[in-house]
């Protein structure tokens, strides 16, 4: 998030910055912990004074900052807040660039079920941590294929965030269903593959709500490319999208970094785009004003990310957003399905790795 940021910033002010000004950034460290996030964003506002603010990573420090930017009237452009409960409060001021967390896996729930029934997995099995970003999306994909005929082996379980979720995993390895959901963040699902890895467990199809989409460090995290294979991966963006700015974005950051564009987090993205929304909304307005911001973001006007196109809902939902289904294919995390989107045909079933 943080090089997205500052990427983003870096490239506004070699054009000259916004209106006439360079853009400083002034990041604060907030420990992954929704209290220090509200502390920070109180010090950025009332003792900083900054001018305007950007969203921090994970819905969960989005819920935590959005009351202290809200009691302060500043717009709050975010990309990586979009939990169904981050927008339960209805902040008005709240705008989330990316594509609904709700939504991530129905392209996966698509596209088994468009298998042939004869092809389909016939068993699947549901497990999560408690993060509001992740058991949305697995409850809902459940119920989809679940409607589908695809049985349910092993019953939905969600644990703590934060809590080891090698017990699960296990249990998982030993009921042995066709197919595996995981709700994770990247800690979680290196936990599960070494356990899947152990135990010998190779479903022909894995797919985890986050890990996969972070380029070389979740190859790092599963201990190497060949544990990559047939793994996929919702998101609302990818290296090769004909999006606004995003060759100019990946050319960027694969010469600043030395990295290959399959290697780009995907969180770069998240923030990039929300500056460049921010950008956009203060350059048609041509002033500074946070209270005009918000009324810009509300006017349902389009604006155009590397994500792709955004149009605010009333509670600052994107409704242009667009899942994407992505899979590790021969060391390469490519786009499968839609396929209008697709560089290759999904890889099913998967192939036997662990």
């Amino acid at each position: 998030m943080k090089q997205g940021y500052q990427l983003w910033a870096d490239l506004l002010n070699q054009r000259g910055g916004l209106l006439g000004r360079p853009v400083q950034l002034n990041i604060l460290d907030d420990k992954s912990d929704p209290d220090q996030v509200a502390k920070n964003y109180e010090t950025l506002i009332s003792q900083d004074h900054v001018d305007l603010v950007l969203g921090p990573f994970s819905s969960l420090l989005t819920k935590g900052a959005a009351p202290v930017i809200q009691k302060h009237g500043y717009a709050f452009i975010e990309g990586a807040g979009g939990a169904p409960s981050v927008f339960d409060k209805h902040w008005n001021n709240l705008f989330d660039v990316s594509l609904p967390v709700q939504n991530n896996l129905l392209t996966f729930a698509y596209y088994i079920l468009s298998l042939p029934p004869d092809q389909r997995p016939h068993t699947a099995a549901y497990v999560s941590s408690d993060d509001p970003f992740t058991f949305p999306q697995v409850q809902l994909v459940q119920q989809l294929l679940e409607r589908g005929g695809i049985r349910t082996l092993f019953p939905y379980t969600q644990y703590p965030e934060g809590n080891d979720p090698t017990p699960f995993a296990r249990k998982i390895a030993q009921a042995h269903p066709d197919m595996v959901v995981l709700g994770t963040l990247l800690p979680d699902i290196q936990t599960e593959v070494k356990v899947f890895k152990q135990m010998h467990y190779n479903p022909k199809a894995m797919i985890a709500t986050a890990g996969p989409d972070l380029g070389q460090d979740f190859v790092k995290a599963v201990g190497g490319v060949k544990y990559t294979e047939g793994v996929f991966v919702p998101n609302g963006w990818y290296p090769q999208a004909n999006n606004f700015e995003n060759a100019t974005m990946v050319q960027a950051y694969t010469a600043r970094y030395n990295v290959t564009p399959d290697q780009i987090n995907g969180d770069v993205a998240e923030a990039f785009s929300a500056g460049q929304v921010l950008e956009q909304a203060v350059t048609k307005l041509g002033k500074i004003d946070n209270a005009a911001i918000i009324r810009e973001l509300h006017s349902g006007e389009v604006f155009n990310t590397v994500q792709g196109t955004v149009v605010f809902a009333a509670d600052g939902e994107n409704t242009d957003a667009i899942a994407y289904l992505f899979q590790w294919q021969n060391g390469q995390f490519i786009p499968v399905y839609p396929l209008t989107a697709s560089q290759q045909n999904p890889e099913y079933p998967k192939p036997v790795d662990f």
